[in-house]
């Protein structure tokens, strides 16, 4: 089993906090939201930084803003730290989000 940090292509995962895009996602505005804590991701690749290679990042494709099936955004470039598989976690962040 992999280590509560480690993704293996193809698993579940949720946003830990708010991702916005630096500018390194083309076709999108610099500023734009990528993901809100709580938002559902599968990992679609998984590698290491060029400059650190010890530390982990992975390609993530987060569901569209109403969650429905089959509607991925873009892959996002993710730390492991921005990543969880806490799903009780997930639903109770998204539902406090979605009281406001």
């Amino acid at each position: 089993m992999p280590s509560p940090d480690t993704y293996e292509i193809g698993e579940i995962v949720y946003c830990r906090e708010l991702l916005i895009n630096d500018g390194g996602i083309p076709d999108i505005a610099a500023d734009a939201l990528l993901a809100t804590p709580g938002r559902r991701g599968v990992v679609v690749n998984a590698g290491h930084l060029e400059l650190d290679q010890e530390q982990a990042i992975y390609l993530v494709r987060f569901e569209g803003e109403d969650g429905a099936l089959g509607v991925l955004g873009p892959p996002v470039g993710c730390l492991p730290e921005e990543l969880t598989q806490d799903e009780a976690w997930a639903r109770a962040v998204g539902a406090a989000g979605n009281e406001s």
